[in-house]
């Protein structure tokens, strides 16, 4: 395959996920995190791989800045502590690393954001639940079935794809979309 062909190839599956449905939930998810921002609420963000880099991606832009000088948005890339991460993974175990650290930052009224191209990643689904239990929204970003992640989120926003270099590639279209939003509507 040519870099031209793969390009095309990745430029077809972005369009495919720009559906009015992929665009209202979207939205939704972007009224959830802007309104727990703008009380202070946190809004988490967890993944592995290239979902971890893609969570501290988010991190990067809401605590910084992604187009606009605004203050600092309380936004957390859970496992992006080496401490925290090495500690309680060697001790409890790697499942249970997202869900402890949603029990220690979340809060009601927060926003977890799920990462996981298959939707199956144990330890995302385990702080799915943990921030279900503290009354936290619920959002996937996953592949094109949900996965086991799908049931347990208020918003699902799964890419039309089941290759994970495509899925990553369409992820980071939304939530660029996503922090360009949400960073609107907090800045004015």
């Amino acid at each position: 395959m040519s870099l031209s062909q793969y390009l095309f190839e990745s430029a077809d599956l972005i369009r495919l996920a720009a559906t009015p449905e992929m665009e209202a939930r979207l939205g939704q998810a972007i009224i959830r995190i802007a309104d727990a921002l703008a009380e202070d609420r946190p809004f988490l963000v967890c993944g592995n791989g290239g979902s971890a880099a893609d969570a501290m991606h988010i991190a990067g832009e809401l605590v910084g800045r992604f187009l606009k000088e605004r203050r600092g948005l309380n936004c957390i890339a859970l496992g992006a502590d080496a401490a925290v991460t090495t500690a309680w993974s060697n001790d409890y175990g790697y499942d249970s690393l997202f869900a402890r650290q949603v029990e220690a930052y979340g809060r009601a009224g927060g926003v977890l954001l799920g990462i996981s191209t298959s939707g199956n990643s144990a330890n995302v689904l385990k702080a799915a639940e943990a921030a279900r239990a503290k009354g936290m929204t619920v959002i996937g970003l996953t592949g094109e079935t949900g996965g086991k992640l799908a049931p347990l989120c208020d918003i699902l926003l799964n890419a039309p794809s089941r290759h994970t270099p495509h899925i990553q590639q369409i992820h980071a279209c939304l939530y660029h979309y996503l922090c360009q939003k949400v960073e609107e509507r907090l800045a004015g």
